[in-house]
């Protein structure tokens, strides 16, 4: 039992009237006589029992505190010295992880529509995760804070509306729900990440700037340089296949001196869009320069990759730009999985080796590593 303080213990003490209370008639006269303490009995009387009840009480509570004060300051120590706001929701995924189990945290800015996410699942599950929190993105203009749950899947949702409208979300294990100890983790979790994450968007806003193809708003050579390493050793920590492809357009000069560098950077512009299209957020779609595109596909194998290579040839073609009545623009394309092991150089040596080999053996095909 706690009491807030001395005065309000005696009043509790006085109405109840507690076993070894001494109770007296007007004269002043004991009218409930307690027999002499014996020796070896409990110290429960005179209310000795709920003093120790008492301060065992304050000592868990403080205890209590002291080890959330611990965590939450562990966490800071984790976000000090971190600018990016992906690497942000990995250190928070991390520090949450042995607290409360989830598969999935990312953000996302209603504002802007980017989008960041997180997962720790692999195969089927990591799929399902990621596909769960689309769907939450997707209605996160029609509810506000709270639970999200669909077909086995639950999440929640927190929204910073002073931070460009930025959404939390955290994805939970299939089948799996939070305790409110758990929640309350969470919500005192949270000042001190919208407090980083703060940061880490005004920082992002002047990196983009730096590190955004001006004419298709793409992503330039820069963020490929920062990105790439995290990418391939997270394969090689977890062994998730990791494909890149290297495309670049066919006969785009004889656009650009048929028709014009202005038509030239519609076309560029309208290509960005199509690959943008088909990519997913856990991607990384990178304009190298020229007519030059990279995309490097998180936990994607050789075969998913051709599928949606040839897709990709497919769809630009189908953007029907011809630099005069017989030369059409194309798409060539060279496709490579990491190998394990294998170095930064040496796979994109062999993937502009495979582009080479489309642009010799017809254009507008797809050459992969099991050709």
């Amino acid at each position: 039992m706690y009491f807030a303080n001395s005065t309000d213990m005696e009043k509790h003490v006085h109405k109840k009237n507690l076993p070894g209370s001494v109770k007296t008639d007007r004269k002043g006269t004991i009218m409930n006589p307690v027999p002499a303490r014996q020796p070896g009995l409990p110290s429960s009387i005179d209310g000795g029992f709920d003093k120790m009840s008492q301060v065992l009480y304050e000592l868990d509570r403080l205890k209590q505190q002291s080890k959330r004060l611990d965590q939450i300051n562990r966490l800071h120590g984790r976000l000090a010295g971190t600018l990016s706001i992906s690497d942000m929701i990995e250190a928070f995924s991390v520090w949450l992880m042995p607290l409360v189990e989830h598969e999935l945290i990312g953000c996302y800015s209603r504002r802007t529509g980017k989008k960041v996410l997180f997962c720790s699942a692999h195969g089927p599950n990591r799929r399902r995760a990621i596909a769960f929190a689309e769907k939450m993105i997707e209605g996160v203009n029609d509810h506000d804070d709270g639970a999200v749950s669909l077909d086995g899947q639950l999440g929640y949702q927190w929204i910073f509306e002073s931070m460009e409208d930025t959404s939390i979300l955290l994805v939970l294990k299939e089948d799996s729900d939070t305790s409110p100890s758990e929640l309350q983790i969470i919500n005192e979790s949270l000042s001190v990440f919208g407090e980083s994450l703060q940061r880490g968007i005004e920082y992002e806003t002047l990196f983009e700037q730096a590190s955004t193809d001006a004419l298709t708003g793409l992503s330039n050579r820069r963020v490929f340089k920062e990105r790439i390493t995290s990418m391939m050793n997270f394969h090689k920590r977890y062994g998730s296949p990791l494909t890149m492809l290297s495309l670049d357009l066919d006969y785009f000069k004889q656009v650009n001196d048929n028709l014009g560098h202005q038509v030239g950077d519609e076309v560029l512009k309208a290509v960005a869009e199509v690959l943008e299209t088909e990519v997913r957020t856990t991607d990384l779609l990178v304009r190298m320069g020229g007519d030059e595109f990279v995309l490097v596909l998180d936990n994607t194998d050789r075969a998913q990759a051709q599928i949606l290579a040839e897709r990709l040839v497919r769809k630009i073609d189908g953007l029907e730009v011809w630099a005069n009545d017989h030369i059409k623009l194309g798409a060539s394309i060279g496709l490579a999985e990491l190998h394990k092991e294998e170095s930064l150089r040496h796979w994109l040596d062999r993937t502009d080796d495979l582009l080479y080999h489309a642009k010799v053996h017809g254009r507008s095909k797809v050459a992969s590593d099991h050709q």
